[in-house]
């Protein structure tokens, strides 16, 4: 697809409508499902720090992953916007106060450890589309990009693990990836784990 800044727009305004258009049963379907493609992903499982995010607008809740994983040992994360505009990111669990930020997503209250991007061990990135080459189509405040910069030079997947999380109706043909783009490793949705650093298939 050609990727003007008009076109860009347009393509967020639309998935965005679709997702807000959902209705409860159909989130909570959705939600189950991404639990099980996300445990399909070894990281995901036995990995110390998962940073994920509070959602909003219709994103895909986090609530039915995250469940299980004070019982596993590890430690969920939401991102704290900086000054900088990098995230940084707290320990949460459930029933912890919350604050908005200036978008009006909710944010950690107590932020006694912030943690930069690098000492995650998996991120679960929200995203309005994306595609299987692992480009994200994001809401255009470059803050995942910005925070996750010091992965561009880096043999992927490496360390964080960025997976991406969307409804499979997210999926785009292609996007072109601009110079600044972090690409995700994987992308999860409620019907698949898509490994995006697989080696593409050349055609028959």
């Amino acid at each position: 697809m050609t990727d003007t800044t008009s076109e860009r727009q347009q393509l967020r305004a639309r998935i965005a409508g679709q997702r807000q258009a959902l209705g409860a049963a159909e989130r909570m379907r959705a939600a189950q499902g991404l639990r099980r493609s996300l445990e399909q992903l070894p990281e995901f499982l036995v990995d110390e720090r998962i940073a994920g995010y509070w959602a909003h607008a219709g994103e895909l809740p986090l609530n039915l992953a995250m469940a299980p994983m004070a019982e596993r040992g590890q430690q969920f994360h939401l991102p704290v916007i900086g000054a900088d505009r990098r995230l940084h990111f707290a320990a949460w669990q459930a029933g912890d106060a919350v604050e908005p930020n200036r978008y009006g997503i909710p944010e950690p209250a107590i932020r006694d450890r912030l943690l930069p991007g690098n000492f995650m061990d998996v991120v679960l990135v929200p995203l309005l589309g994306f595609d299987r080459r692992g480009n994200r189509l994001g809401f255009g405040g470059g803050y995942y990009d910005t925070s996750f910069a010091f992965l561009k030079n880096e043999t992927r997947p490496a360390s964080p693990l960025l997976v991406g999380i969307g409804y499979a109706f997210q999926e785009l043909d292609a996007l072109d990836a601009e110079p600044w783009d972090i690409a995700l490793d994987y992308v999860a949705t409620e019907r698949e784990l898509i490994d995006c650093t697989a080696p593409e298939e050349s055609p028959a």
